[in-house]
């Protein structure tokens, strides 16, 4: 069975906490997403070492696996967005579908090792571009195509909410 596409606009986490995963926005700094970026990509490789990793636990839900490879393909996303961030006045970020890159890269039959690999490199490669965020780019804005604003700050803190929570998906809280 597919699953359902999300198409809930999840932006709203910058304002509140999330009553699901329990992420709170406001908590954290830009100075914070590093660490918590790298021990968050750590804790997914240990999700990926699991017996039961490639099982859905329901018919329209992804598995461990699959919800891994989507944080890999969104750390890889979020450092081009603020490597554009950080390199251009107001970028507009392409349109990404994220069901169809799950379709397209067919993430259920990915190798978990391989997948544990990638998603440690690219956690590692986006905390360093955060950390080279200063307090004079850490307003720098840009676009999503729907017209959504972000700061380099609200950006990583609603990419870093993407990560937790998905974490919490699989049963793994990252707390």
């Amino acid at each position: 069975m597919s699953i359902t596409p999300d198409t809930k606009d999840w932006t709203w986490v910058l304002e509140r906490p999330c009553p699901e995963c329990g992420f709170e926005s406001a908590t954290h700094e830009v100075s914070d997403l590093p660490g918590l970026l790298e021990q968050t990509a750590a804790r997914w490789a240990q999700v990926l070492g699991r017996g039961d990793v490639s099982e859905r636990p329901e018919p329209g839900v992804w598995s461990a696996l699959e919800y891994a490879c989507h944080v890999r393909d969104v750390h890889v996303l979020f450092a081009e967005r603020v490597r554009l961030m950080l390199d251009e006045d107001g970028p507009t970020f392409a349109n990404w579908d994220q069901d169809a890159t799950a379709v397209e890269r067919d993430y259920g039959s990915q190798d978990p090792e391989v997948v544990a690999t990638e998603l440690v490199a690219a956690g590692r490669e986006v905390a360093s571009l955060y950390a080279t965020v200063t307090d004079a780019t850490r307003g720098r804005r840009g676009l999503r195509s729907n017209g959504d604003e972000f700061t380099v700050e609200s950006l990583g803190r609603y990419h870093l909410h993407d990560v937790v929570h998905h974490l919490h998906d699989v049963g793994a809280d990252a707390g």
